[in-house]
């Protein structure tokens, strides 16, 4: 089915190789995928990179507070009901005809306790109580680029705020040669938190191709043998860097800051086919 939201146009696309699963376009663009019959399954490459740090964030199964910046098709808001049954979700996502569409076509399990707000992402995370979340993830892309006030430290100022004490931040980045957006976000991360992990493609990592990273972060130690182990093992491996070489690899970058920030670069044509 096709349909008109705010975001541009919607297509829901049937998975042939499963019964219940849809592949949500937008403009074009693969922005989610779900299985309405198993949804700890998770299609996307960095999709599964955050499900490995969402399993690893606290003890199995046991239930988080964790806050969605963008919502899309909804597809780790219900990783996060299906494998840790009992968890509080907020989900912030601006494009109001989108979650109607989702809510209609892909409708959430009934256990799900999942809370939906349509606004801006950095205005809906003012709304959420100090110390709130143990679990932060932000994917936000507005006509495929991260707007310019979700880049900044002042707007992980307010992530850090939202967190519990040794809670995780988790992004998903999208960036190309030179690479100069990803090294600028690694070093606004590391203006707020003291642990850092940065997840990819290889190919991404050496400036290769366009294509997402998913940055972690946490004032508490990060689980890095057992996410690199996982990472490494997933059917489009990807590599985790920390620690020195991480701090190689953002090579001098600054921080950014609301006075100066930019929207993340638009993707070359055919960079998100999978």
């Amino acid at each position: 089915m096709v349909e008109t939201v705010d975001g541009g146009l919607a297509e829901l696309i049937p998975d042939p190789e499963r019964t219940r699963a849809w592949t949500l376009l937008l403009d074009g663009a693969p922005q989610s995928h779900v299985d309405l019959d198993d949804p700890a399954h998770l299609d996307f490459a960095y999709q599964r990179r955050i499900g490995h740090i969402v399993d690893l964030a606290a003890p199995t199964g046991k239930p988080l507070r964790a806050v969605h910046l963008g919502g899309g098709a909804l597809t780790l808001a219900r990783y996060i009901a299906g494998t840790r049954p009992r968890s509080t979700q907020q989900v912030v996502e601006r494009d109001t005809a989108l979650v109607r569409l989702v809510r209609r076509e892909l409708p959430l399990a009934a256990h799900a306790r999942v809370k939906i707000r349509s606004t801006d992402a950095r205005d809906g995370l003012g709304r959420i109580p100090d110390g709130w979340a143990d679990l932060l993830i932000a994917d936000v892309f507005s006509g495929a680029r991260t707007p310019a006030h979700l880049t900044t430290t002042e707007f992980l100022d307010e992530v850090h705020r939202v967190l519990a004490p040794g809670g995780t931040y988790v992004a998903n980045l999208a960036d190309g040669p030179p690479l100069g957006y990803l090294r600028g976000q690694i070093a606004t991360a590391a203006h707020r938190f003291t642990e850092l992990a940065l997840a990819a493609d290889p190919a991404v990592l050496r400036g290769k191709r366009f294509g997402n990273a998913v940055l972690v972060a946490s004032d508490q130690p990060l689980p890095l043998t057992e996410m690199t182990r996982r990472i490494a093992s997933d059917p489009h491996p990807g590599r985790v860097e920390h620690g020195r070489g991480l701090l190689d690899f953002t090579g001098g970058a600054t921080a950014v800051h609301d006075a100066s920030a930019t929207a993340s670069p638009a993707p070359p044509a055919g960079a998100f086919r999978r």
